[in-house]
């Protein structure tokens, strides 16, 4: 039997109900007199909702496709497409779930890297011409190709696969590096899956030398075979770079460097890569697919896959699908929205709204030096957008227009869409929300940011307290996707519909919160910090407290997180979580005294623990170890959780896994923060059962 049939015979049964995604073969003609080119389109017979992907079934079919291809004569090149708006976008996920053995995670890597080294092996040039979204091994099959165009309309192109807990295993590690050099392939294969998994566009991929040419969208493919065509013929020459070794060592040593600041060794996916992209430098192509082989076996079968694949499905599903969002036809058109306030927070408010909604935005404010100053921080983004070609000076110029300032809140008389962004204290925004109501229409929805307070209290003094709701954006407002949409006691569907429908237009992922203290994020952040702060008020050194948690690998260290949001926030949401829940909440002497010596946090600006600020922690006799800093901390987030299980906060403990992933940067890789303290067996010591069901991401990991 050969070694493919033994990659087939162990993964029968695997994917039984997997959308196959066909090679469909033809021939075309290329211009110019430079021949046959059989061109496979990649299809799985769905629109672009559906999206191309490969599990075993797919990567035998095109597999086979290249079969009949090899066996005919007079093909002089050829060529893999996508369908409309897809290329392809990698493994199928669902179908990795189900591998049980490390061999049937081992075959499914060398298959893979069997069928797609075949398209640089034919014998004749192969050519990639990504039309559409191309991710993890859809990216792979163009690298594989020997040359590659695409369109400067695909609007994603990446290698996500350090982001779930693996790593590129069908070539990605070795040919990339080989490629562009490992300084940019490392910003594709670690930085961007580490940096809320961000994409390039094709023209970013141009730029970096994935592609070797780019065309429009409206005849892409058109053009693309035109330039394969004068490529055939010697008329056009593809030069590629050469990277010295001395290109190789810095540049993965710097990248150790971030990952450990990032994850401190929390998830080995990106230390794979790693490992993976060094031994590119001098790996043979047998060697370095077989290490990505290892690799990818490794990984498929632990702790840190299954549970993002958790993370990924409620990012990709259910936050798509809000739980107890009203029907959408109930949401009134907005065609125009009011910013009460014009500081940092309110203007990049109201450059989101003006570009995601292409509305009129109109901020307010009493000063007009800082109403100026709130319209020409948008003016000035909008212009920073232009800068990096990300916008056309057609599209600067409108998003201007649309963004304008008011010294008297009638020009809110004809919005649809009003939210405010002033100062945290429930008097003063009751009373921006009275005077708002006196100029708008009985339909316009009153929306507040506020971070903690009751929208509830918020309402009870106006006429239509109906329409009013929390909007609840995190920091920074461009780049964290998580909106809490908050119902109040009396808020009603309409306004809850044109929320949901808002926020989705804002390209956000919302999800419903009922009205509780500090809602969810800041709530389970609070106390959790709350914990932390305790135990050095207490005793335990600031940098034992401060890196007890760093096993979790999260975006940052608690008191780092205290230095962003700044001490007197902290301090007052403390006080508002212990004027509601005095028995949990408590509010630290020491921090008032770091907010009333008017510091910034505990760190001076080496990042080092300033002595000053040191000095106001200490005097406690009960220090801690890291590790009971860590349980402490954990417990208490666990007893929290079930509480707002408890009183409804959230429809399910999903949503709250949603909210922090999205809205507190905890880790992806955990699954989310129900799952791990299921798994760490928190839950059940703190609360006494488990918050999800037993089959749910639910891989033993180490309570270390």
């Amino acid at each position: 039997m050969s070694n493919l049939e033994n990659l087939k015979s162990l993964l029968t049964g695997k994917s039984a109900d997997e959308v196959v995604t066909r090679a469909l073969v033809r021939d075309v003609e290329l211009p110019y007199g430079a021949g046959t080119m059989a061109l496979i389109t990649l299809d799985n017979g769905f629109d672009h909702t559906k999206p191309n992907t490969f599990g075993p079934h797919g990567l035998i079919a095109l597999n086979e496709a290249l079969d009949g291809i090899v066996a005919r004569s007079g093909i002089a090149a050829v060529g893999v497409v996508g369908k409309p708006f897809i290329f392809a976008v990698g493994a199928d996920l669902k179908g990795a779930a189900e591998l049980a053995t490390r061999e049937e995670a081992h075959a499914i890597g060398a298959l893979g890297h069997h069928v797609f080294r075949r398209l640089g092996e034919l014998g004749v040039p192969s050519f990639a011409f990504v039309n559409g979204a191309a991710m993890g091994g859809g990216l792979e099959i163009a690298l594989h190709c020997t040359y590659r165009t695409v369109s400067s309309g695909v609007p994603a192109i990446a290698l996500p696969e350090c982001f779930l807990g693996l790593v590129p295993g069908w070539g990605g590690t070795q040919l990339l590096p080989r490629l562009i050099g490992p300084e940019k392939a490392i910003k594709l294969i670690i930085e961007n899956p580490l940096s809320q998994n961000r994409t390039i566009k094709g023209r970013d991929a141009f730029e970096l030398g994935v592609a070797d040419a780019m065309f429009e969208p409206a005849d892409f493919l058109e053009e693309s075979l035109r330039w394969a065509a004068r490529v055939l013929l010697g008329e056009v020459t593809v030069a590629r770079a050469a990277h010295a070794e001395a290109d190789w060592a810095p540049v993965i040593e710097q990248a150790r460097t971030l990952v450990d600041l990032k994850l401190r060794g929390a998830s080995p996916a990106p230390y794979r890569a790693l490992d993976l992209i060094a031994l590119a430098r001098t790996a043979s192509r047998d060697g370095g697919f077989a290490a990505e082989d290892e690799a990818l076996a490794d990984l498929l079968m632990g702790d840190e896959l299954r549970a993002g694949l958790y993370s990924f499905d409620l990012v990709q599903r259910r936050a798509k699908r809000p739980a107890g969002a009203p029907d959408r036809a109930l949401a009134r058109p907005v065609t125009k929205v009011g910013v009460v306030g014009a500081g940092l927070m309110a203007s990049q408010l109201a450059l989101l709204f003006a570009r995601r909604l292409e509305v009129p935005v109109v901020l307010t404010d009493l000063d007009q030096e800082r109403l100026d100053r709130g319209v020409g921080y948008v003016h000035a983004e909008v212009d920073k957008l232009h800068a990096k070609g990300r916008i056309s000076a057609d599209q600067a110029g409108r998003l201007k227009g649309l963004v304008t300032g008011s010294l008297t809140k009638d020009a809110f008389a004809d919005a649809d869409f009003v939210i405010e962004a002033v100062f945290e204290d429930l008097g003063v925004k009751r009373k921006v929300f009275a005077e708002v109501e006196e100029v708008v229409s009985q339909t316009c929805v009153l929306a507040t940011n506020t971070s903690s307070l009751s929208i509830t209290e918020m309402a009870a003094e106006l006429r239509h307290p109906e329409r009013v709701v929390g909007f609840h954006f995190f920091n920074p407002v461009a780049v964290l996707p998580l909106l809490e949409i908050v119902r109040g006691a009396a808020t009603d569907d309409a306004t809850l519909a044109t929320a949901f429908a808002v926020g989705k237009s804002l390209k956000k992922s919302s999800v419903l919160v009922e009205d509780a203290p500090a809602f969810v994020v800041n709530r389970l952040l609070t106390r959790f910090m709350g914990e932390v702060i305790a135990a050095v008020d207490e005793g335990t050194p600031l940098e034992v407290a401060d890196h007890a948690l760093d096993s979790l690998g999260l975006p940052m260290t608690p008191f780092a997180l205290l230095q962003l949001v700044g001490p007197a926030v902290a301090l007052h949401v403390a006080e508002t979580m212990h004027a509601a829940f005095p028995d949990r909440f408590s509010v630290s002497e020491n921090l008032a005294k770091l907010v009333a010596a008017g510091r910034p946090g505990v760190y001076g600006a080496d990042f080092q623990i300033d002595p000053e600020a040191r000095a106001l922690f200490e005097g406690g006799s009960s220090p801690s170890t890291g590790e009971e800093v860590r349980l402490r901390a954990l417990r208490a987030l666990a007893q929290e959780i079930r509480l707002m299980l408890d009183e409804g906060v959230v429809s399910a403990a999903q949503d709250i896994d949603l909210c922090m992933i999205l809205g507190a940067g905890w880790p992806f890789h955990t699954g989310g923060v129900t799952p791990y303290l299921d798994r760490t067996g928190i839950s059940e010591e703190v609360t006494g059962s488990r918050f999800l069901d037993p089959g749910t991401a639910s891989v033993p990991i180490s309570v270390s």
